[in-house]
């Protein structure tokens, strides 16, 4: 199972997509970004604009403290704490890029 992320343009013109594991969900929420990953629509959120201070916010934290987050990798070895950061690192780049993109999740 995975979360898929969309950015799309009006017309449900694709910009960006991108999908993690599910399996990366206890290190998002220990970095504070579960919902706004995997529920956006919980918390208000509808844009790619509102998404880029927290993600912002949970890459710097996530780089700072990796031992804190790598004991979240996987037993079963689907998904790792690099490959989180690098989706909300890519992630945050295309919302900076896109901002007014409206977000699609498909979980």
């Amino acid at each position: 199972m995975s979360l898929d992320v969309t950015l799309q343009q009006p017309g449900m013109v694709e910009m960006y997509t991108r999908n993690v594991t599910h399996n990366l969900n206890k290190m998002a929420e220990e970095a504070g970004i579960y919902k706004h990953l995997w529920k956006p629509e919980t918390i208000g959120i509808s844009k790619a604009s509102e998404l880029i201070e927290p993600l912002t916010a949970a890459l710097a934290l996530l780089e700072s403290e990796a031992e804190r987050f790598e004991v979240f990798n996987p037993a079963n070895g689907w998904g790792s704490y690099d490959g989180f950061v690098d989706f909300v690192r890519e992630y945050l780049n295309a919302c900076i890029e896109y901002p007014n993109s409206e977000i699609s999740i498909c979980r």
